[in-house]
């Protein structure tokens, strides 16, 4: 899976992609929609080289691309993605081993390449695709024992947990871009004791740290895509918030599952990283002995070498007090992708076992991405206990639940002895004050 675009020594004549720490070095190319901010100007594609964003209709129009390369940048120049996700991993490899040769410190006319660059600074971003349907899974068993063990003590998990990636449909016309704020969510609760519902303000709003996967190539209705497959069918990963009313869930979600706790905001960011770019990241998929093994259908000798992804996530809470007083963010989880229970081929193979068919752009949630350890936990219902617990912030404040002006920022990155760091940039949203009229 590896080839010369993941080389560690890579440099570009992008001089900001060179600097330690930074997201997007040459080794990484991920792609957004994006436009010169308060332009009107169309979105387009891009890729991220350091602080700038090289232009895809800038470069398609140049004429130095040929074959599968210059058809992948056509498409990766309209206003969506979609496009470009149809035409599959030989495309997009295409388009990446051109991208890194042209970036590369001693690439020839880079001099006239430059006039394809935008700086990020003067860019805003859209979704980056038309998403069709959005599939929200539960991959942590972290999660699922934590949350399970607050209404379940003696039986956390339901029997099914260990055997099928556990997931079900959400709404997309909700899911935002990174910068969004969005209105609290306002719906029915019923309040201990209480014998009639209220509609109110959820009290109990709160963060899911996840990744989004989108799928690229579809498949014919009545077809499955088998493990061997399925990465073949996976364009990238992009960070994702699935923000959850609590209070609202708690009330709504028997027999048929959450509604309007989660239908009122999603937040995603922009820039999409390919699996080629995490390949130097893919770590081993393994199940305790003690656990039931993966059916046939859902494992294979190449999912257990290198099935999952070890991704770097953070998630910071940044109060209204905290910004007005210019003081950071503060992180309230450190974690790993590398604890999911299942891995993003199986999550496609899964999907598609009963013949159902995916189309390119379709987004796909990890489900809240908690981890194993102290300070893993990626939902405040786990960090506080269900609200019992609440966390004390740098700046004295408190919080059980997210407050008016919350901003939330998650972040992800990989790293490793041997490899080029790369990042996934941020995905902040804000809490503004419900709608009550």
């Amino acid at each position: 899976m590896l080839n010369e675009t993941h080389d560690p020594a890579l440099r570009s004549w992008v001089a900001s992609a060179n600097e330690p720490g930074c997201d997007f070095p040459i080794q990484n190319l991920p792609f957004a929609v994006f436009r010169r901010a308060g332009s009107g100007e169309k979105f387009r594609g891009g890729v991220a080289i350091g602080d700038q964003i090289f232009d895809l209709v800038q470069l398609a129009s140049t004429g130095l691309l040929e074959g599968c390369a210059a058809e992948a940048a056509q498409a990766g120049g309209q206003e969506k993605l979609n496009a470009l996700m149809a035409l599959g991993p030989s495309a997009w490899s295409a388009l990446r081993l051109a991208l890194s040769r042209m970036l590369r410190e001693d690439a020839v006319g880079h001099d006239w390449l430059s006039s394809c660059l935008v700086p990020q600074s003067q860019a805003e971003y859209d979704v980056p695709a038309r998403i069709g349907d959005y599939t929200d899974f539960y991959t942590s068993v972290f999660h699922a024992t934590n949350i399970g063990r607050q209404f379940r003590p003696d039986n956390p998990l339901l029997p099914n947990y260990k055997w099928v990636p556990i997931g079900y449909h959400g709404r997309s016309s909700s899911i935002g871009i990174s910068g969004e704020s969005f209105h609290r969510p306002v719906g029915q609760t019923m309040p201990p004791g209480a014998t009639t519902p209220q509609v109110v303000p959820s009290r109990r709003l709160d963060i899911e740290l996840e990744l989004g996967i989108f799928i690229g190539p579809g498949n014919a209705k009545g077809t499955r895509i088998s493990m061997a497959q399925a990465d073949d069918h996976v364009f990238g990963i992009c960070l994702l918030n699935d923000w959850s009313a609590r209070d609202l869930q708690g009330w709504e979600y028997q027999p048929l599952g959450p509604f309007l706790s989660k239908n009122f905001a999603s937040t995603i960011s922009p820039w999409v990283v390919t699996l080629e770019a995490l390949a130097p990241f893919r770590t081993t998929f393994h199940r305790d002995e003690s656990d039931p093994q993966p059916l046939p259908y859902l494992d294979s000798a190449d999912n257990r070498a290198s099935g999952a992804f070890d991704i770097q996530l953070d998630v910071q809470l940044q109060t209204d007090a905290m910004r007005r007083a210019a003081l950071a963010g503060a992180s309230i989880c450190r974690t790993s992708y590398r604890h999911a229970y299942w891995t993003v081929a199986q999550m496609v193979t899964h999907h598609t076992v009963n013949g159902c068919n995916l189309q390119p752009g379709d987004l796909f949630g990890s489900g809240t991405l908690s981890g194993p350890g102290a300070g893993e936990a990626a939902a405040l219902i786990e960090i506080t206990t269900g609200g019992k617990n609440p966390i004390t912030l740098p700046n004295g404040e408190s919080r059980t639940w997210l407050e008016d002006g919350d901003s939330v920022t998650l972040r992800g990155w990989c790293e490793r002895p041997g490899a080029a760091r790369i990042g996934f940039g941020e995905c902040v949203g804000t809490v503004l004050p419900a709608i009550t009229a």
